[in-house]
């Protein structure tokens, strides 16, 4: 009876210590989900646009204000303050709701200027003079993808001939503005592009448009496809043709033989004439001679 007891003592003991301890790894769980669950809930206040801030332009606090944002994601380089950013000069354009972040502003002590700042380092910007049709008719914008395609009308007889130029595919766009020229004698409007070229397309563009006319292509979004062409004349457009001159075929010649000098010549026998036949009919018989031919 002692003994019953006595094992019934010790499993209550074991129980007790089990639920204990599977109690406490439940509080233990549950109190890190609670810790999970509140550090993805928790916020900061930071400062977003309220509305649109073109770029380039300095910013106005009327168009800022200040939202609680997921602590979790959190942008590198906000601010938590209007007064921080107000009269910054934006190097991004904002939309309402995007956080003012130190990367899309400019610099308090940098360079003053905009573009200066969008260039990819080891890059250049560059701008070219266009027409509207060069231009592909104002649809141009900041960011899109161009190639540029290059016009020669060279001397002599030979024809002009427009091409894709391989080093300028799949160019961006960094500026579209205008400068004004003078053509006899009256000030001309004329809309430029500013592509990011590295230095070795800078010195192709430059001697590009010495030469011809420049035109820039529209890429579709996301396209990247090198596009390899031979050029267009105007032979080739109208007939479908290329012009270009066959490189002249060599015949290669065996050199006679010699005849030797001192072989005699071969005396070749004529063949004897065939013979002459004479029918001879008398009467009802019929014969016939032959003889021979001189």
């Amino acid at each position: 009876m002692a003994a019953a007891k006595k094992t019934v003592y010790i499993a209550g003991v074991l129980a007790v210590a089990i639920a204990l301890v599977a109690t406490y790894m439940l509080y233990d769980y549950l109190r890190g989900q609670e810790k999970r669950v509140g550090e993805a809930v928790a916020t900061e206040r930071i400062v977003v646009a309220s509305e649109e801030i073109p770029m380039g332009s300095a910013v106005d606090p009327a168009k800022l204000k200040i939202v609680e944002w997921p602590k979790a994601s959190l942008p590198q380089g906000s601010f938590t303050a209007t007064d921080q950013v107000a009269g910054r000069t934006s190097i991004e354009r904002f939309v309402p709701g995007d956080p003012i972040v130190e990367a899309k502003l400019i610099p308090r002590d940098g360079t003053p200027g905009v573009m200066t700042y969008k260039i990819p380092e080891g890059h250049r910007a560059m701008t070219v003079a266009v027409d509207q049709v060069a231009g592909v008719a104002g649809f141009l914008a900041p960011g899109n993808m161009v190639d540029v395609v290059l016009t020669v009308a060279p001397t002599g007889a030979q024809q002009p001939i427009s091409k894709i130029i391989p080093s300028l595919q799949n160019i961006p766009v960094l500026a579209i503005g205008q400068i004004v020229e003078q053509k006899e004698g009256t000030p001309v409007v004329v809309p430029t592009v500013t592509m990011d070229v590295t230095p070795q397309q800078a010195e192709d563009l430059a001697i590009s448009s010495t030469q011809g006319r420049l035109q820039l292509v529209l890429r579709r979004a996301g396209d990247k496809e090198v596009a390899k062409t031979g050029g267009a004349t105007i032979t080739k457009v109208m007939t479908g043709i290329q012009t270009t001159a066959a490189a002249p075929v060599k015949v290669a010649t065996k050199a006679p033989k010699k005849v030797p000098t001192d072989v005699k010549p071969v005396e070749v026998k004529q063949p004897a004439p065939p013979p002459t036949i004479v029918e001879v009919i008398k009467g009802t018989s019929r014969t016939t001679v032959q003889f021979k031919s001189n």
